[in-house]
């Protein structure tokens, strides 16, 4: 059974920065791809990033390219997502998700695990 448990969220004023956390459990973590989503209130979950299973592919929604990073710490059995300039439309509960086997994939579809969120708020 494949749990993913995130930590990292928090408040942040708008410009500020944080360092979401995935740890994964359950399965071989360094042969699958990881994805972040996230859905804001009232909103519909949405993707935010992905990353290949050894780290040199990743993926990113428009929305935060080129301020989020998403990396990989397969020793670690870890993944992470470091947002940078983040705006209060940032605010959503994140997720972190696995595909149940090794495909590379964007969609909520994709995915066949998610983890309990954490939520990020940004104030203005």
């Amino acid at each position: 059974q494949v749990q993913l448990v995130e930590s990292g969220g928090g408040l942040v004023q708008a410009g500020g920065s944080l360092r979401l956390s995935c740890a994964a459990s359950g399965r071989t973590f360094s042969s699958y791809t990881m994805g972040w989503f996230r859905q804001a209130p009232g909103k519909e979950r949405e993707f935010v990033a992905a990353i290949s299973w050894s780290g040199s592919n990743t993926y990113y929604a428009d929305s935060v390219k080129g301020r989020f990073t998403i990396s990989r710490d397969n020793a670690k059995n870890t993944v992470y997502l470091q947002m940078n300039s983040l705006k209060p439309e940032d605010t959503a509960v994140y997720y972190c998700a696995a595909p149940a086997g090794t495909a590379w994939g964007f969609t909520i579809s994709d995915y066949a695990y998610w983890g309990q969120g954490t939520q990020v708020t940004v104030s203005s």
